[in-house]
């Protein structure tokens, strides 16, 4: 484990206690009944500050950085991935407005667990290639009328609002902007209606595939660059990406410790052939492997939030803890389920429910073929 200051440490066992004693007995009631997160645990995190981890404390966050970000994010995924995920959907997100006023105000919301967004940027027939959108914004006046279709969007009718990535003129990369389209919590605003996607894992959190037939979004409500000028969509996504793949990266080592401690605990206690199976020198060295996967994923991952935090150039290193955080936690929550034998191929122990959501990991925030194609071009360029 990567030497933690003080505050770090504390900030990590506060999520860690809280995870154990508040967010596990949920997530092992909630989850098998393919329930979301209820209220009262996003309203406890919104306490505890995680969702203004990343925001300064001018505007009621905790001021911290990238580091603690994960750490949070690994601890909440050790109980509930979809728990961790959420927190993403504050910490500054969506606020990149050209009002500072607006801003402020979605800063502030933000911070105290108030303003929670969800992310709609993939479709049908745009994942990995977002710059393929063909969701259209066309301006009139002072009004954008928005239609489209949009794939994988979590939280989309619980959230405070949902932005819409959009292509506004012809082109790939220069012709797309973020918009912002505020709402109430648990309903669609007009010229929205979505269908939940069933999945196999990733509960707590539903996704939704929407429909948008002429939304009307006010101009201001176009997200922009540091420069203040719109038509950064694809830009303001990118930033973005490295941010995702980090957390994705954590949640990843989250989920694979989840497996491997419970794992080991099983094995503590499960007796065959008159002793426990943690005995076996095979159960020994499965559980050597598997915590070996984890704390190399964790070293990744804090590597690059170091470098992320330093203001250095970490796509590389984000890409790399992504692809080795998301394929271990697959094989650490597999061996887990091995361990389990019989009893981990049902849903009565979590290891079953660590194993569909590290399977996912491998998947979103670019898929694991994707981060290889991008540490390949960063050798090649380098050599």
């Amino acid at each position: 484990m990567t030497l933690l200051t003080p505050d770090q440490a504390r900030l990590r066992d506060q999520a860690r206690e809280f995870t154990a004693t508040e967010l596990l007995p949920v997530a092992n009631e909630l989850d098998p009944r393919h329930a979301d997160i209820p209220w009262s645990l996003i309203d406890r995190m919104g306490e505890l500050g995680y969702f203004g981890i990343m925001i300064g404390r001018e505007h009621g966050g905790l001021g911290l950085g990238m580091i603690e970000y994960c750490l949070v994010t690994e601890e909440l995924s050790r109980g509930w991935m979809s728990a961790a995920s959420v927190i993403a959907r504050a910490n500054g997100t969506g606020a990149a407005l050209a009002d500072p006023r607006r801003r402020t105000d979605i800063l502030r919301r933000q911070a105290a667990g108030q303003w929670i967004s969800a992310g709609a940027f993939s479709e049908p027939e745009a994942g990995s290639d977002v710059a393929a959108v063909s969701c259209r914004a066309e301006r009139h006046g002072d009004t954008y009328l928005i239609n489209g279709e949009k794939r994988w969007c979590g939280w989309a009718k619980a959230a405070d609002a949902i932005l819409i990535l959009a292509r506004t003129a012809p082109g790939r990369r220069d012709g797309l902007d973020v918009f912002l389209v505020e709402k109430e919590r648990g309903e669609f605003p007009p010229g929205i209606t979505g269908t939940p996607i069933p999945k196999i894992g990733y509960h707590g959190i539903t996704s939704w595939q929407l429909s948008i037939t002429d939304l009307e979004v006010p101009a201001s409500n176009v997200q922009v660059g540091s420069d203040g000028a719109t038509g950064q969509g694809f830009s303001l996504f990118a930033n973005l990406i490295n941010w995702g793949r980090l957390h994705t990266a954590a949640r990843a080592v989250g989920a694979a410790r989840g497996a491997l401690e419970d794992a080991t605990e099983y094995a503590r206690r499960r007796v065959q052939f008159g002793v426990p199976i943690s005995s076996f020198q095979g159960i020994k060295f499965r559980l050597a492997d598997m915590a070996t996967q984890v704390s190399a994923a964790r070293a990744l991952y804090m590597e690059a939030a170091v470098r992320f935090d330093a203001g250095l150039d970490c796509k590389q290193e984000c890409s790399m803890a992504k692809l080795f955080a998301s394929e271990a936690a697959e094989q650490v929550a597999s061996s887990a389920m091995q361990v389990l034998g019989g009893n981990g191929y049902t849903t009565e122990y979590a290891v079953e429910r660590h194993w569909r959501d590290a399977r996912l990991t491998q998947i979103f925030e670019g898929t694991s073929e994707i981060q290889r194609t991008i540490i390949a071009q960063h050798l090649l360029r380098d050599t």
